[in-house]
């Protein structure tokens, strides 16, 4: 508790001076702060569902969890138990490439680590009784990685429904009437002043970067006239060094004409590194990334070894097997950040924040070429967040719809997963 404690004082600092947030407000918290208290009396058990767009999720999270939920509740004349926490699943390459000290902490925080590209036993059992077991209510993400944009939510993963029935079920087993409820939490991020500045500066850096010579002032002409050099650069690219055979795409709409390229690209870049790892493309463009990201893990943190156990010679073969692994990843890492665009998200709704996300997506893909950190982006100005609780929804009513049959609850399963992304896209602003 010394941990969680500490982290709850200085998260306002850290917010104000580490990112950039600046104000955070939230709408509906009375939902929350309802099925809060029936968690902690016992009548439910709480799986909390988060839209996932930036990773400056967890700040505003925490912040909802410990600063806004029980100040809602003291204007409603409700006591709550503190800390208003909550345990929360995350990805165990987090603190692979952030470092030991974040998984330290993260376990100290009541996280519970989980492997996204394969079926991870031992994570999902930790996760499950945390659910039904756990001191606080348990929180994830359903579109199981960010996408850099604020309006669009990825397709979400079966997962968290999935971890709803399970807790039905597990629950029964053990003669407990809780009920289970997911709560839908939405996340949005806007710039506080609509200053175009800092964005027009990053379109000049990159610009600089891939050798263009703007040729028209219009603000959304550079920014397409960067999307589509890149994507004529990489093309090329995977073609000369990598031997791929990129169809042509023909359409009459340039935008379409772009986001269908696009398509095309990212399909050449993941079969460059399934070819590496010997894996079979199957399944969304999100899952091929997860099966890349896993494989490329095993590799390069061995669990079949015992460095201290190894001769020079097998030390500098596993080094080098880890190298070449690191090296094949980067093709998916180009492709991660692009799976929520369309090609028309910019168009359609010209704001200062969809110009920003993606420029700055397109800045991602620039850095990684160039071999610069992507997780260090550029601020291109204060921002504010909009935290929205959404409708309660009652998995243990599905499970009672199903009987116990299989078929059924799959179908369930399906269905809530669709609610959940509908009720997400929902809350969008």
């Amino acid at each position: 508790m010394s941990i969680l404690r500490g982290m709850r004082s200085i998260l306002p600092f850290w917010m104000r001076h580490r990112t950039a947030i600046s104000r955070i407000e939230a709408i509906q918290v009375e939902k929350l702060v309802d099925l809060y208290e029936q968690f902690q009396s016992g009548k439910i058990r709480l799986l909390i569902a988060f839209r996932h767009p930036s990773s400056d999720d967890p700040f505003c999270l925490m912040y909802l969890m410990h600063y806004l939920l029980p100040r809602t509740a003291r204007r409603q004349g409700i006591r709550l138990r503190l800390p208003t926490h909550s345990h929360f699943m995350y990805d165990r390459g987090i603190p692979l490439w952030a470092g030991s000290r974040v998984g330290w902490i993260y376990s100290k925080l009541g996280g519970t680590p989980i492997h996204r590209g394969k079926l991870d036993r031992v994570g999902l059992r930790s996760a499950r009784d945390l659910l039904a077991n756990g001191q606080f209510p348990l929180m994830a993400a359903p579109e199981g990685a960010t996408n850099g944009h604020n309006e669009i939510v990825s397709p979400l993963e079966p997962g968290i429904a999935q971890m709803g029935f399970w807790c039905v079920e597990d629950l029964q087993k053990a003669n407990r009437n809780e009920e289970v409820i997911i709560v839908p939490i939405g996340i949005q991020y806007h710039y506080v002043k609509r200053d175009w500045t800092p964005v027009d500066q990053l379109l000049g850096e990159l610009e600089t970067d891939t050798g263009i010579t703007p040729k028209n002032p219009d603000r959304y002409a550079r920014l397409y006239t960067i999307a589509e050099h890149m994507l004529t650069v990489m093309e090329s690219f995977y073609k000369k060094f990598y031997h791929q055979d990129l169809p042509s795409v023909e359409h009459a709409e340039p935008n379409a004409r772009l986001a269908l390229r696009l398509q095309v690209l990212m399909d050449s870049a993941l079969t460059v590194a399934e070819q590496y790892f010997d894996i079979q493309p199957k399944g969304s463009v999100i899952d091929r990334c997860r099966r890349l990201e896993q494989a490329a893990w095993d590799l390069i943190f061995r669990e079949d070894l015992k460095l201290g156990e190894l001769s020079p010679v097998d030390r500098g073969l596993a080094d080098r097997v880890a190298e070449e692994a690191s090296l094949r990843i980067w093709h998916m890492r180009l492709v991660e950040s692009f799976v929520a665009v369309t090609g028309r998200y910019v168009i359609e709704k010209p704001s200062l924040d969809r110009f920003a996300e993606t420029t700055l997506l397109l800045w991602d893909m620039i850095t990684r070429i160039k071999g610069g950190d992507a997780f260090k982006r550029p601020k291109l100005g204060k921002q504010s967040v909009l935290i929205t609780v959404g409708d309660p929804i009652s998995v243990s009513d599905r499970a009672a719809a199903t009987k116990g049959d299989r078929r059924a609850t799959k179908q369930a399963v399906a269905d809530l997963t669709q609610d959940l992304q509908t009720a997400m896209e929902k809350m969008i602003l």
